[in-house]
């Protein structure tokens, strides 16, 4: 490992919901390794330093890149992450070494008054940084209007408190996480907003290649959630899209087996392409591929490239 066998430094981001992600892991390693001790340190991330509120305005792995680089460094010995924010092509020198299991990956419309998503009135400003939930609101409901909203979830939900927003969407997991009631909410069914690839899931990553620290770490590694998120992690890599494109994929296992569903569309929700396949638990990336490969042949990657083109800072709607 680099270090002793009976301490790990873990690095984390420094926001509430990082933080909550990491104290999880570290307690998860000293039940499962009695003896072990896990120091927590710190690491802020260009996603941390800018506060800029643009739809995808900092690219790839923004949460990511520099824990990798204290990893490479060897600052610490573990990294932990929303699976969500990490790339799907991973450097060679680094590996996930367990992806722990997942908790609810829908995400939530968070209201004052409680409504449901039908109950909106037209014109309501919703709040999200994702185009991947502003392409499935607004094909939803294309009389809403959107705008980018950035800073950690406390801040989120104080500026609809405020009145800036008039709804937010955000991912059901940090908010059950962080056991945040300031706000009423309501989880979307996966049918209304397929889930971004890997939402819901903590990953751990470390250095490929040292044997004792990634053993230790696989006893975290929760089976069906891995194999449910290489396919999705698959779909998404084949697909070319990057995780700040308006594209989805959400994997279960049922009977043994792999579901995989995706979407691909256009960032404001006029043209949407879906597709869903099933393969088993042992290839789950050829399902990723293949269902990616489907949605290409349908003409997915021209809808990507137009949302990239598009000017996304202003509200967009109906």
């Amino acid at each position: 490992m680099g270090r002793s066998a009976a301490r790990l430094v873990l690095g984390t981001r420094g926001s509430g919901l990082a933080l909550w992600q990491a104290r999880h892991v570290a307690g998860r390693l000293v039940a499962l390794h009695p003896g072990i001790r896990v120091e927590e340190r710190i690491v802020r991330t260009e996603g941390d330093l800018d506060p800029s509120p643009t739809f995808g305005g900092f690219g790839v792995g923004v949460f990511v890149r520099r824990l990798e680089e204290a990893l490479r460094a060897r600052e610490i010995d573990l990294a932990v992450h929303s699976l969500k924010d990490v790339p799907t092509e991973m450097p060679p020198d680094l590996t996930l070494a367990a992806v722990l299991e997942r908790h609810d990956a829908r995400d939530a419309l968070v209201t004052v008054a409680g409504q449901s998503l039908a109950q909106l009135e037209p014109g309501t400003l919703v709040g999200t940084g994702s185009l991947r939930r502003r392409a499935q609101l607004l094909r939803a409901r294309p009389d809403l209007h959107t705008r980018p909203v950035r800073g950690n979830i406390d801040t989120r939900i104080r500026k609809l408190l405020e009145g800036e927003f008039g709804a937010l969407l955000l991912a059901v997991a940090g908010i059950e996480r962080l056991a945040l009631d300031r706000a009423p909410w309501i989880a979307l069914p996966i049918e209304t907003c397929l889930p971004a690839v890997g939402q819901g899931a903590i990953a751990v990553e470390t250095r490929a290649g040292e044997g004792p620290t990634i053993e230790l770490l696989r006893a975290l590694d929760h089976a069906p959630t891995h194999a449910a998120v290489r396919a999705e992690r698959a779909f998404l890599d084949r697909l070319g899209g990057g995780c700040l494109a308006p594209a989805a994929a959400h994997a279960v296992i049922e009977d043994g087996a792999i579901r995989l569903r995706a979407f691909a569309g256009d960032a404001d929700g006029v043209e949407a392409l879906y597709d869903e396949g099933r393969g088993p638990t042992d290839d789950a990336e050829s399902l990723g591929r293949s269902v990616a490969e489907r949605l290409l042949a349908a003409g997915a990657g021209r809808l990507l490239a137009r949302s990239r083109d598009a000017s996304v800072d202003e509200p967009h709607g109906a």
